[in-house]
């Protein structure tokens, strides 16, 4: 059995966690991690979740759980998800990151630590979205620049980062593939006289709209011809699901930052 402590316990992603470890035969839980005067704290875990009592209670002491967890899967907000992974580091255990919206300099202080404890950081835990970014790279090769392509995601009203985390490294997988600086060609916005779309240019536009879990499509557009390769996610437990096979897998790794794509071999 491996031993998982999940950060953000009480969120939209943490409950379904919680309730989908319940159900494993290979992982458990013991603890669950709030942030300091969270309205969630001193609970139990499983009846947060809608699963019944677990006997593991809220908490926000991180380094007071770890040595009785061989791993973290964390999805809470970027300085808080920093935070944890220090007291990781320093315990010398496994992590899975789904956190979104980190800065230049959060992700610099990832990648430092990361060198010290197995980590698997992926802005979607999705089985079928890290098959998508496979695909996508051979097409965005393939059709060549003579395709313009775009990236349009949705999700629900309370996201707060813009645009998603799938989303940046779905434009990072175009653009690597097609030899492009993102940081050059990405365009978030348009409105007014922008003038004719540049060849190079990569599109990336976002929706926010009621309760929607997570559409991305991603368009190559040619001349006489539109090709749209679309995923939408219609429960959290697909992301859930994704990141608990993440940290049954990492805790066999040597020390390192990983993806999904390392996890399910698509690499």
């Amino acid at each position: 059995m491996i031993n998982v402590i999940v950060a953000g316990a009480a969120g939209r992603m943490g409950i379904r966690l919680i309730a989908l470890a319940k159900e494993s035969s290979v992982l458990g839980l013991a603890g669950a991690i709030e942030g300091k005067g969270h309205p969630a704290l001193g609970l139990d875990a499983g009846e947060t979740a809608g699963v019944g009592k677990m006997g593991v209670l809220i908490t926000n002491d991180l380094l007071g759980l770890l040595d009785r967890a061989e791993v973290v899967i964390d999805f809470s907000a970027p300085e808080a998800t920093l935070g944890h992974l220090r007291a990781v580091a320093e315990r010398r255990r496994a992590m899975v990151i789904g956190t979104t919206g980190f800065d230049a300099a959060q992700l610099d202080e990832l990648k430092s630590l990361t060198r010290h404890v197995p980590c698997v950081f992926s802005p979607n835990m999705s089985v079928g979205v890290n098959l998508i970014y496979k695909v996508i790279s051979e097409m965005a090769r393939t059709l060549g620049d003579e395709y313009d392509i775009e990236v349009i995601e949705a999700h629900h009203r309370l996201k707060k980062d813009a645009p998603s985390g799938t989303a940046l490294k779905i434009a990072e997988v175009l653009a690597r593939a097609t030899n492009r600086d993102l940081n050059q060609v990405g365009v978030y916005a348009r409105k007014g006289l922008v003038g004719e779309r540049r060849k190079q240019e990569i599109g990336i536009q976002t929706i926010r709209a009621g309760d929607i879990v997570g559409d991305h499509t991603i368009l190559f557009g040619g001349m006489g011809e539109r090709i749209e390769v679309t995923h939408r996610a219609s429960s959290r437990d697909t992301f859930a699901r994704g990141a608990l096979r993440a940290a049954s897998w990492v805790v066999r790794q040597p020390p390192g930052l990983y993806d999904m794509m390392d996890v399910l071999s698509l690499k």
